[in-house]
């Protein structure tokens, strides 16, 4: 999905009915369209089925923002793809909760879910539906096919390359499948139309099956960086092989984090790079236009107008907003009064400290200027809090203050000293004090040559994109909106504040970034610390430029000891939160189910651990009933 085709997301219509046992289900296709064989008449079809193919995973029917939907049995918004998926991700962990009482939902956070959740069921059917697409579109675009519609041979080498975009999507969804299901059914464009039961395929071999459709098409896909926006290209296959083998031990047994280190090193090479944007503008509504999408390797792209859906980016911008923030600051009519998040997931910002003293002496060389006052460690009887000069007449320091006030003075002498009389930045030979008014840590400056100066509050990691006014840090009840920490991480606004393209304030112009260059640094790391091969030396570089951004300078920055499989999870969690890699990251690390431990995890508010065969989801008990070729997961 992309741009381009957002202008035909909704041209393309057909009876698709999902190979599965979903077939006879409360959810299901709905039946009344064209037939494939009369669409794909029309030379246009291809790229508008491909277009369907993308708009899979951010729309769920065939009007928007409702109407004619793809699935029957759930509400339309609520079995959006993305939606779905996000939710298997990050409400079943320490980054999101929901205080919605919808069914079966806050049974996620829980994990006390059952093979009957309305919500386990639906993402597995909107699963097996975007498989069914992928394979619908492959077996009508075979060589035969096309030659028996008289397709031209320039169409016929452009329909190439949609099917190498098609079978990435379809090994997408299928990767989606093995880690939230592990066996679930399987099949292909080979396989009969029509009803039938088909085949479960166990884990393992469906790790074999995605992996040898990624390595097939690696070459042959459109290279990295040269495909539409929003389509996928030779990157994108390289992320997903890096995810693949990343969970390789969990999926089959076996380690393969050398291969993490190839592909993801291919994807490190391929020319995107981490923007000098501050980290919040790669998720406002421009984010594909305003520098941050240099570091998107795959995108879902939304568009206010032409993407209109209740699920997806509507949900991930209207969900979070409630209590005492203002809707219009996020480019929206209303706030939906639902996802916050736990104590333990602010706390891994919390838990960071920063040595400002050894940064300070990064900055330049210690001098004999200094700060003086009761605002300062140290009051007004020094030892003053010494500058570092960066360049002739040039000074600066991160310090820790308190509510008080401060003077500049020299060689701890009141002989020199300047202060502040109009407190407007410019200084006076024994001026006033200059206030500070609340406790926190500034960078402060000093210029000589023009007598100025600057105070500026410096708040850390800017990665936490935490709203509190209001807000409790604990939940004490799940179900009030203002009982945990608001996230601000999407917002429907430009870096300039305007709102997106949607008058009403009701859908989006923000992308989700499903796959960016963080990931792929990340992972790097990691692999290389679990004794894949790679550098050390090359992981602090990748990670330190992500901390670059997120602090505003080095003051975050790592080094090699400081790397660790524990650093690397909890960095995982600060820089790529709410992006649906939780789960499946806690998983790796086994702090998902019998070890983690999170509030209201187990149903209870200080958390508790939970079975270890909730790692994998339930088949849905309904597809159970229908299909005996299924047989379901351990502990369900």
């Amino acid at each position: 999905m992309y741009r381009t085709l957002k202008y035909i997301f909704f041209a393309f219509t057909l009876v698709l009915f999902v190979q599965s046992c979903a077939n006879d289900l409360d959810l299901q296709p709905e039946d009344d369209r064209l037939t494939a064989d009369v669409a794909f008449d029309d030379p246009t079809s291809y790229r508008a089925f491909l277009a369907k193919i993308y708009a899979g995973i951010s729309l769920s029917g065939q009007e928007g923002p409702a109407g004619n939907a793809d699935l029957a049995g759930l509400d339309e918004g609520f079995s959006n793809y993305l939606r779905l998926y996000w939710k298997m991700q990050e409400l079943t962990t320490d980054e999101a909760v929901i205080g919605w009482n919808d069914g079966t939902i806050k049974d996620l956070h829980s994990q006390n879910w059952t093979a009957g959740n309305e919500f386990i069921r639906t993402i597995y059917s909107r699963i097996m539906y975007q498989v069914k697409l992928a394979n619908e579109f492959l077996s009508q675009t075979t060589d035969e096919k096309l030659d028996s519609r008289g397709v031209d041979a320039s169409l016929k080498a452009e329909i190439q390359n949609y099917r190498a975009e098609a079978r990435f999507m379809r090994a997408l969804s299928y990767w989606h499948a093995m880690d939230l299901f592990a066996n679930p059914p399987f099949v292909t464009e080979e396989d009969p139309t029509g009803a039938f039961l088909p085949e479960q395929i166990q884990r393992s071999d469906l790790f074999t099956y995605i992996e040898s459709e990624l390595l097939a098409i690696e070459n042959t896909i459109i290279g990295s960086k040269q495909n539409e926006y929003g389509r996928a290209d030779q990157a994108a296959v390289w992320m997903l092989l890096s995810k693949l083998y990343l969970n390789a031990e969990v999926y089959t047994g076996t380690a393969r984090y050398d291969e993490v280190i190839n592909f993801t090193t291919k994807v490190i090479n391929a020319g995107y790079s981490v923007p000098s944007n501050p980290y919040y503008q790669s998720f406002l509504a421009d984010n594909d236009m305003n520098g941050t999408q240099n570091e998107v390797i795959f995108s879902i792209p939304f568009d206010g107008l032409k993407t209109q859906s209740f699920g997806g980016m509507t949900f991930l911008v209207h969900a979070p907003v409630g209590g005492s923030m203002v809707p219009g600051d996020y480019g929206i009519n209303g706030g939906w009064f639902g996802v916050r998040t736990t104590s333990t997931f602010v706390e891994k910002f919390n838990a960071e400290t920063l040595d400002l003293d050894a940064f300070n002496a990064t900055l330049g060389t210690q001098s004999d200027w200094g700060l003086v006052g009761d605002a300062t460690l140290n009051g007004w009887n020094g030892p003053d809090m010494e500058l570092y000069e960066t360049a002739n007449n040039k000074y600066i320091i991160y310090a820790n203050l308190v509510s008080g006030e401060m003077k500049f003075r020299f060689n701890e002498d009141w002989g020199v000293n300047f202060g502040d009389n109009d407190t407007d930045g410019s200084l006076e030979d024994g001026g006033a004090n200059i206030p500070i008014e609340e406790a926190g840590t500034y960078v402060i400056t000093l210029d000589l040559d023009n007598l100025t100066y600057t105070i500026s509050p410096f708040d850390g990691d800017q990665r936490a994109l935490f709203y509190t006014d209001g807000q409790s840090l604990e939940i004490e009840d799940i179900s009030s909106f203002t009982n945990g920490y608001a996230i601000e991480k999407y917002r429907n606004v430009d870096v300039n504040g305007v709102q997106g393209s949607d008058s009403t304030g009701d859908h989006p112009d923000t992308d989700f970034p499903m796959f960016r260059l963080a990931d792929a640094y990340l992972m790097y790391a990691e692999a290389a610390l679990r004794g894949g091969g790679g550098s050390l030396s090359e992981a602090v570089t990748y990670i330190n430029q992500l901390r670059d951004r997120a602090f505003g300078s080095g003051i975050g920055n790592v080094e090699q000891a400081d790397l660790s499989l524990d650093f690397i999870l909890d960095e995982r969690a600060r820089e790529l939160f709410w992006e649906a890699h939780r789960r499946t990251d806690l998983i790796r690390f086994g702090q998902f189910s019998n070890q983690g431990i999170w509030p209201w995890k187990g149903n209870v508010p200080q958390g508790a651990t939970t079975q270890a065969y909730r790692d994998v989801m339930p088949l849905p008990a309904s597809d159970l009933g229908v299909n005996t070729n299924l047989q379901q997961n351990e502990g369900y």
